[in-house]
C-alpha cells in the first residue's frame, strides 16, 4: 500500500445514531477529516466528518454509515488516504509509512534487518525490526541517539544500538571470573 497512508483506525461505534469512534494517527489528530475520501482495509470509501473529541479519539460521521450496528461492524478497520492527499515534507522529515520495509544497518554498515512497523505507545516511538539473524522481532527506541540517520533515498536507517540489543552475550564475558 505504498500509494496510501494510514491515518487512523475505527475503534467502534459512538452513540446510537451511526457515529463511529476513530483513533487518529495524524500529527494534528483532529485533521483526520481533512484529507478527502478515505478507504478502509476492505476497499470501501468514506467521507469522514469529525463531530467532537471523545475519550480515546474522535466521534466521526462516515458517509453511508447510518446505524450503531453498522459502525460497530467496522471496528478494527484502518482508514487510508491516498499519498497524494498528504502535504509534501521538507527533506529532513518523513512519514512513518516510508520507513516500513527499509534496511536497518549498524554504525559499521552491517545489515541488522528490516523495519516491519513503527509503534507509538505515548512515551516515544519504537521501531519493530525483523532481524536477519534469528526469528522474531527486536524493538528499537526511535530516538536520535539510537537511530542517528534516516536515509530514505538509500532506503536505510543507521542504528547505534544499546549494548545487548542485538546479541545475547553479556557485556562482562571478557571480565575475569572470581
Amino acid at each position: 500500500m505504498k500509494d496510501k497512508v494510514c491515518l487512523g483506525a475505527i475503534t467502534g461505534s459512538y452513540g446510537v445514531r451511526g457515529e463511529a469512534r476513530v483513533k487518529s494517527f495524524c500529527a494534528d489528530p483532529s485533521a483526520i477529516g481533512d484529507y478527502g475520501t478515505l478507504t478502509d482495509d476492505e476497499g470501501r470509501t468514506y467521507t469522514l466528518t469529525v463531530t467532537r473529541p471523545v475519550k480515546g479519539g474522535y466521534a466521526v460521521r462516515l458517509s453511508g454509515v447510518k446505524s450503531k450496528e453498522a459502525a460497530d461492524g467496522l471496528r478494527g478497520q484502518k482508514l487510508w488516504a491516498p499519498r497524494s492527499a498528504l502535504p509534501e515534507l521538507p527533506d529532513d522529515e518523513y512519514y512513518y509509512s516510508d520507513l516500513i520495509g527499509i534496511t536497518a544497518v549498524d554504525t559499521g554498515g552491517e545489515t541488522l534487518g528490516r523495519i516491519h512497523a513503527v509503534h507509538d505507545h505515548g512515551a516515544g516511538d519504537i521501531l519493530e525490526l525483523r532481524p536477519i539473524k534469528g526469528p522474531g522481532t527486536i524493538l528499537v527506541p526511535f530516538t536520535q541517539a539510537v537511530v542517528p540517520t534516516v536515509d530514505l533515498a538509500a532506503r536505510r536507517v543507521v542504528i547505534d544500538p544499546p549494548a545487548g540489543l542485538f546479541d545475547d552475550s553479556d557485556e562482562d564475558d571478557d571480565a575475569p571470573k572470581s
